[in-house]
């Protein structure tokens, strides 16, 4: 089975309320061949919210706030779900500081990426669970 962020298979989840739908990805879903859902969601933090980043290993909002609990909190929920339907491969939203694979912003709020996972990608990293963004299957 396939994790894919509910985002990208249309779901209104992102942190400025909208989704990033991929029509591949949608049809993945509708299929039966993946299982959407959002960290993020699944940490109970809303939606819309304020935009955060990863800095110094700590996942903080744009207004400072610390929100590394309940990423971590969502993150482990999503982690327990991948293993519960035997995910093997996982394709998640690029760029988040939950979900986010190879770069990820730098905690500035500046736009700059650095080299870097999101937490629950490092989880399923450590699970030796295949992860992808929609980049690289689009």
């Amino acid at each position: 089975m396939i994790i894919v962020s509910a985002c990208l298979a249309g779901v209104e989840c992102r942190y400025n309320g909208q989704e990033f739908s991929i029509p591949k990805i949608i049809e993945m879903v509708k299929k039966g061949q993946a299982i959407s859902l959002c960290p993020e969601i699944l940490g109970k933090l809303p939606t819309p919210r304020l935009s955060a980043e990863q800095y110094d290993g700590r996942i903080f909002s744009s207004d400072g706030q610390d929100l590394t609990n309940q990423y971590l909190a969502g993150a482990k929920v999503a982690l327990n779900i991948a293993r519960l339907v035997g995910c093997k491969k996982a394709i998640l939203k690029s760029k988040s500081p939950t979900c986010g694979c190879g770069k990820i912003y730098d905690g500035t709020f500046s736009g700059k990426l650095i080299n870097g996972d999101g937490i629950f990608c490092k989880f399923l990293k450590e699970e030796n669970i295949e992860v992808y963004t929609e980049n690289e299957i689009r």
